[in-house]
């Protein structure tokens, strides 16, 4: 199976319509994984959530990120900027029935999901296992909660990874080693890797091949639809991938 990996669109259509049109030319894409923060920042929340619900390829899972946590519960305090605060605001004031519905019916609402394929036993989540929503899984980090899993895909820092740790494990087999592969797909609507492309991740569980993808799309476009609604600093760093 070949699953094309999207992560913090945060309201971006622009982005994610470049994301949608990249990926409909590719062969042999079988799911969709979607780690949460589709909303937020972004002027079309409500657009993109209908783009979302129009893509033909099955999605395998669909967890909420912190901003759908805290727009849907109201539950502001945990953003760092008052800012940040002020824009989920206004995101929870503009989102229509659909949107609503989508995230309290269609996401997981909690920030993971486990699953298997081929026999593998996959994470998805947003963040990491010291906090589900708000805390970033980190290459220098340690790893080891992650140990009895083979696949953890992440999200929530908006820079993109792929890497593999070893483990020790009781398996002469295999050398005593466990292998856990980490994928984390970057943002596609607020990049912050200093490339202001909108970013994903196409990766095969058969052969474990990870591409992660980096496209343009029409900044100038998506910055137009910022009116003063939100802080001028969302509408900004598009231009500049912070």
């Amino acid at each position: 199976m070949r699953a094309v990996i999207l992560s913090d669109i945060h309201g971006n259509l622009s982005a994610l319509r470049a994301v949608r049109d990249c990926v409909g030319r590719e062969t042999g894409v079988d799911a969709c994984l979607l780690l949460g923060d589709v909303i937020d920042y972004g002027m079309h929340s409500n657009e993109v959530i209908r783009m979302l619900q129009s893509f033909s390829i099955p999605v395998l899972c669909n967890i909420w990120g912190n901003h759908e946590k805290a727009v849907m519960e109201e539950q502001y305090s945990r953003f760092s900027s008052e800012r940040g605060k002020l824009c989920a605001r206004y995101t929870r004031s503009v989102l229509d029935g659909n949107s609503a519905r989508y995230i309290a019916d269609e996401m997981t609402p909690y920030g993971r999901c486990e699953f298997e394929v081929g026999g593998k036993r996959c994470l998805a989540i947003h963040g990491s296992l010291e906090d589900e929503y708000w805390r970033s899984i980190s290459p220098e980090g340690d790893l080891s909660a992650y140990r009895e899993y083979d696949y953890v895909f992440s999200g929530h820092s908006h820079i993109p990874h792929f890497f593999e740790r070893y483990f020790e494990s009781d398996d002469a087999v295999m050398r005593n080693r466990k292998k856990v592969t980490f994928i984390n797909p970057g943002s596609v609507g607020q990049p912050r890797n200093h490339n202001n492309r909108a970013q994903y991740a196409l990766f095969d569980f058969g052969t474990e091949s990870v591409s992660l993808q980096k496209v343009c799309y029409d900044i100038k476009k998506e910055q137009s639809a910022y009116q003063g609604e939100v802080d001028e600093f969302y509408k900004e760093r598009l231009q500049r991938g912070i």
